[in-house]
């Protein structure tokens, strides 16, 4: 007897869990299923679980292939299943392909393909459906977009679209998902349209993806122009249509409580706040080669700025922009200063200029400092005027923290979650018209 041995969650059971576990049985005699607690799917890092696990069991006895059902509820356990029950393969999905090579060793690994155009959970009695996303742009977050979907349940990430058509059909390979050449059968076959397209596209891109009637997912910054901005939230607020900008420190968990203890009165009232986040980039990377949309604030902005927006609010009295710029004009170095009625605030960003990037948040009876990458919020502390009194909190940030978006926005549109408090429609706003700001500075600089 061949023994076959597979793992998953299975939650909205869908045609994708089918087709694997037919494909699973097919390897062998007998196949044993084990399905992940919620408990272990959160440690390793799975969001929005939605079935129950007895729910879960029960779908799985539904289809006949399972000749045994186990639960799996802590890492280490498939080497340990593996001996107990003298499996002779291990399979699973080819979206985790490599990732289990090392359980070769004592068993035959079989990565299964993946099963493309999930349309919708097989059983009519589930409260929600499969929301299938659409990608736009084949570039590195996208590719680290791929990874990150595939931990959030509740969606299925269908297929990319790219005008440069031989990237396109790169991407969708590497990620066994469809390549659309046409942009109506891509926007026909999606829920969810995810862009990661250069910046100067974003607007025309978000615009044709709403008048489609699909939600949006867009990445930082999310358009260029403060009347951009306004014109497209309205639409889809006119549509029901869930938009969000993507900018990732906004969603993650450490971020969120550093936000609460700065405006618990802890610190008492905040004067100042003090945002950096630099990185070296090679000089011929898109980021300092594009003339027109490349250079360290349209690219990094929109995280230290996102700080201030929050902590001392969209109605600033001043801003001023300084930048040491490279030799064809684009800003190597930006720092931005911003003067309100009641404090003061300070906004860096760099990619050719290395520096210390932390955030500091000043309070009139103590500060909060978070290192970096605070933007990754992990870790900060809470300093008072006694010295030795420090306060100290950590929180996880799984992954590369784009799950955490996607989760929040899957909330909005299944309704679990009722507003967008964590990035709003008018802090996006905002960062838009900070961003025109700066690029018409630019333009004047260079005339």
């Amino acid at each position: 007897m061949v023994k076959v041995i597979t793992y998953g969650t299975f939650d909205l059971f869908h045609e994708g869990h089918y087709r694997l576990l037919k494909r699973a049985k097919a390897l062998g005699d007998y196949l044993i299923v084990g399905v992940t607690t919620e408990s272990y799917d959160k440690t390793r890092g799975k969001l929005g679980v939605i079935d129950p696990i007895l729910t879960r069991i029960e779908n799985i006895k539904k289809t006949g292939f399972a000749d045994e059902i186990i639960i799996e509820e802590s890492s280490g356990q498939k080497f340990s299943d593996i001996k107990k029950y003298d499996i002779d393969i291990f399979t699973v999905g080819s979206d985790w392909t490599g990732m289990f090579d090392y359980l070769k060793d004592y068993c035959q690994v079989v990565y299964l393909e993946r099963t493309k155009n999930i349309s919708s959970t097989m059983l009519r009695e589930q409260r929600q459906q499969i929301q299938r996303i659409g990608i736009i742009g084949t570039g590195r977050i996208a590719n680290r977009f791929m990874t990150e979907a595939k931990l959030v349940s509740g969606v299925s990430t269908q297929g990319v679209y790219n005008p440069r058509l031989e990237s396109a059909r790169e991407f969708a390979k590497r990620w066994e998902i469809e390549c659309y050449e046409d942009i109506e059968a891509f926007f026909g076959a999606v829920d969810i349209v995810y862009i990661a397209s250069p910046h100067q596209t974003h607007y025309e891109y978000i615009k044709s993806a709403l008048e489609h009637r699909k939600h949006v997912l867009c990445e930082k910054p999310m358009v260029l122009r403060k009347e951009q901005a306004k014109e497209i939230f309205a639409y889809a607020k006119e549509h029901n249509l869930i938009l969000f900008e993507g900018i990732k420190t906004s969603y993650c968990p450490g971020f969120q409580k550093l936000l609460g203890i700065a405006c618990s009165g802890i610190i008492g009232n905040i004067r100042n706040v003090e945002a950096c986040f630099t990185k070296l980039e090679n000089s011929d990377s898109r980021e300092l080669t594009d003339a027109m949309y490349g250079g360290s604030f349209i690219e990094l902005g929109s995280y230290v700025m996102l700080p201030i927006l929050k902590l001392m609010g969209l109605d600033y009295e001043g801003i001023a922009f300084d930048s040491i710029n490279g030799a064809n004009g684009l800003d190597l170095f930006t720092r931005v200063t911003l003067k309100y009625k009641t404090g003061l605030a300070t906004a860096t960003c760099g990619l050719g200029v290395k520096s210390e990037g932390r955030l500091l948040i000043s309070g009139t009876k103590g500060y909060i400092v978070a290192d970096a990458p605070w933007w990754k919020t992990t870790y900060f502390e809470v300093h008072y005027e006694d010295t030795g009194k420090v306060d100290k909190y950590s929180e996880t940030f799984l992954g590369d923290g784009l799950r955490y978006e996607i989760s929040d926005m899957l909330a909005l549109i299944n309704r679990t979650a009722k507003n967008d408090f964590k990035l709003t429609r008018g802090e996006s706003i905002a960062l838009a018209g900070i961003i025109e700001q700066f690029i018409e500075k630019n333009q004047e600089r260079e005339k």
